[in-house]
């Protein structure tokens, strides 16, 4: 898959076992990812932006290719056959995202040509997870809750799961034998408009802010940080999902007026501050309003924006007493989560079990999601 991040393709080698969720177990052998080149972000960008009808249509098989590298690419890593693998999950690049409003029904795309996928590696492909969940009512996101709850569920504690992807989400897992549903949403905006920020502080020489350096050596603008969580997105109820048609370079141009990109002073510095302040203070808003009162015992970041300590202290400021913990200690890399879950989506499709959480996502019912390419020749 590819997220909003828009930082490469993750790909992983999964072992499932069972047909049945009651019997399900399952091993993480292997992870990859493979970056993208700023000429192949920028292509994904304008596609976003401003995408006319050839490039998506054009845009849509060049990531199919880059998909089906990128599974070859793992396969000869650790030496297995491709008629070895049982199906692709795959999420594609979302390029629009639409939740319905009102009267208005709501609409995703995700390009990533399925066929070209199963052509070139000869595996069964599943695809196009959220448009069913879209087409029953529901927001097509966060579709990773019923993956999290097939795989981080604890038998006594609560959890919340943080990722800090391009948008940051949380999913609340109770016990494995509670009745509770499961909580997940949208809170806003995870990494994209810090990584978008540094980009233009330093002329695109740093894709993200490594290790919170230039955060560090901000400070916080309290008035824009006001001003910026006045948006509605962040006191709507859940269910809820957002992406960059929201908090993109629109929502960035509105603070870098006047900023030359490439300057990487003292202002842009500021400005990456604060961006950092607020995805940790929606977070904690969305926390204390809608996840907290559910009891939390304990949280664990997943993620790119996990591996940025000025964001994680800041997280944990907004969330005091309740421990952080790193995804790493639920038994897998954290950056694998989101395309794990898609590879748990594949199988749900495969043995006809429902991929959604009516209550995450708002969707009229439990749905299979997915449809299925078969492999290249079959």
């Amino acid at each position: 898959m590819s997220g909003t991040s828009l930082d490469g393709v993750d790909a992983v080698l999964v072992r499932i076992e069972g047909a049945t969720e009651e019997n399900f177990s399952w091993n993480l052998e292997a992870f990859t990812t493979t970056p993208y080149d700023s000429a192949s972000r920028e292509m994904l960008l304008d596609a976003i932006e401003r995408g006319t009808p050839e490039l998506l249509c054009r845009l849509n098989v060049i990531i199919g290719e880059w998909l089906a590298a990128a599974v070859l690419d793992l396969c000869q890593s650790v030496g297995i056959e491709s008629s070895n693998i049982t199906a692709i999950g795959s999420h594609g690049q979302t390029v629009w995202h639409e939740p319905p409003s009102g009267p208005h029904p709501g609409a995703t795309l995700q390009l990533g040509d399925a066929a070209t996928l199963a052509e070139r590696t000869n595996i069964p492909v599943v695809s196009d997870f959220r448009s069913r969940d879209v087409a029953a009512g529901g927001q097509g996101a966060p579709l990773v809750a019923r993956p999290d709850r097939l795989l981080f569920s604890s038998p006594k504690l609560r959890r919340a799961l943080q990722n800090l992807g391009g948008m940051a989400n949380v999913t609340w897992l109770p016990p494995l034998n509670s009745t509770e549903p499961v909580l997940a949403f949208d809170t806003g905006p995870g990494i994209v408009l810090i990584d978008e920020a540094v980009r233009l502080a330093t002329a695109g020489r740093w894709k993200f802010d490594i290790d919170g350096a230039l955060a560090r050596k901000g400070n916080l603008d309290e008035s824009l940080l006001q001003g910026l969580m006045e948006d509605d997105f962040f006191g709507k109820e859940p269910p809820k999902s957002t992406g960059r048609e929201h908090f993109g370079r629109a929502f960035l141009d509105q603070v870098t007026q006047g900023l030359t990109p490439g300057s990487e002073g003292q202002k842009w510095c500021d400005l990456v501050a604060t961006l950092t302040v607020l995805t940790a203070r929606t977070i904690g808003g969305a926390y204390r309003r809608w996840v907290l009162p559910k009891g939390v015992d304990e949280i664990y970041l997943m993620g790119g924006g996990a591996h940025n300590p000025v964001l994680v202290d800041a997280i944990e400021s907004e969330l005091d007493g309740v421990p952080l913990k790193d995804g790493g200690e639920l038994g897998v890399n954290p950056d694998a989560r989101e395309a794990l879950a898609f590879a748990v989506l594949a199988w749900a499709h495969i043995h006809g079990i429902a991929g959604n959480i009516p209550s995450a996502t708002g969707a009229d019912g439990a749905r299979v999601l997915g449809t299925l390419t078969p492999g290249g020749g079959r």
